[in-house]
């Protein structure tokens, strides 16, 4: 049997680009069906919020260089370009940990590491700056609000490394000392998440539409990583099996057996 530790980027790498590309489009119908009806109503909500400033209203109009319909199919081929390069970054990171841990089984590894990612790029990030529907902030504040964001998944993707490696080398430890250290790890990187500045945008939408939309904004960012896990840690079970099979065949092989009903035993090698 092959050694567990051969695991070639390359293949890893397809794994990913399967799961990323079914899970993006997961993520895009479901944002599709359920996601842009809410955004079509804050677009209209918007539009009646700014009814009376006339110019400005026709020169919104006159900038919109893309209908609706030709926004919802963008969305989801957005959404696939998107889980594409999740599948290349996730690939990428998992073989690094799978060269120092080879016997890891890929089912338990694909649900960990994607929930992981999730917390960290998602979850983490979403409760300081929830999503907003198209149309809320100011055009001027667009480089802000990307700054303060890009710096809100900074603090989920360190914070996150940091409570696993807290876990991790406290082993000697007590279960309870170590849950209590990550635990206390977790909170101090939720404090330095609410550090960060507010929002300098108001945001004038119905708070129960608001509600709706940042719902189903996180739950089409759980589907995406959901989706992704159940797929590559699939790919990697059904990789497993074949390389057993393999294996075995190899080893039936040398040992002289008939790999197939009617075949004649051969000598192994010396």
């Amino acid at each position: 049997m092959p050694s567990p530790s051969s695991s070639p980027v390359l293949p890893l790498l397809g794994r990913g680009l399967v799961a990323g590309g079914v899970a993006g489009l997961a993520a895009g119908l479901f944002s599709l069906l359920l996601a842009e009806p809410l955004m079509d109503r804050a677009i209209r909500a918007e539009e009646k919020r700014t009814a009376a400033q006339e110019h400005a209203h026709a020169a919104r109009h006159h900038e919109e260089l893309f209908t609706r319909s030709t926004q919802h199919g963008g969305l989801v081929v957005t959404a696939v370009v998107a889980g594409l390069a999740v599948g290349v970054l996730f690939a990428v990171a998992y073989a690094l940990v799978h060269r120092r841990d080879p016997h890891s089984a890929p089912w338990p590894r694909a649900l960990t590491f994607a929930g992981a990612a999730f917390l960290a790029l998602s979850l983490l990030p979403g409760l300081r700056y929830p999503a907003n529907p198209p149309g809320v902030g100011d055009a001027g504040t667009v480089g802000e609000r990307q700054a303060m964001w890009l710096a809100a998944v900074a603090i989920g993707v360190l914070g996150t490394l940091l409570t696993w490696q807290v876990y991790v080398r406290l082993t000697a430890r007590s279960v309870p000392a170590r849950q209590l250290a990550a635990a206390l790890t977790t909170v101090a990187v939720l404090a330095a998440l609410f550090l960060l500045p507010d929002n300098p945008d108001p945001v004038p939408v119905d708070a129960a539409l608001l509600w709706d939309f940042r719902v189903l904004s996180v739950a089409s960012h759980a589907l995406l990583w959901a989706v992704f896990a159940a797929v590559f840690g699939a790919l990697g079970l059904r990789a497993v099996r074949e390389g057993a099979v393999r294996g075995g065949v190899r080893g039936a092989s040398a040992a002289g057996v008939p790999s197939r009903p009617g075949a004649t035993p051969t000598a192994p090698p010396r």
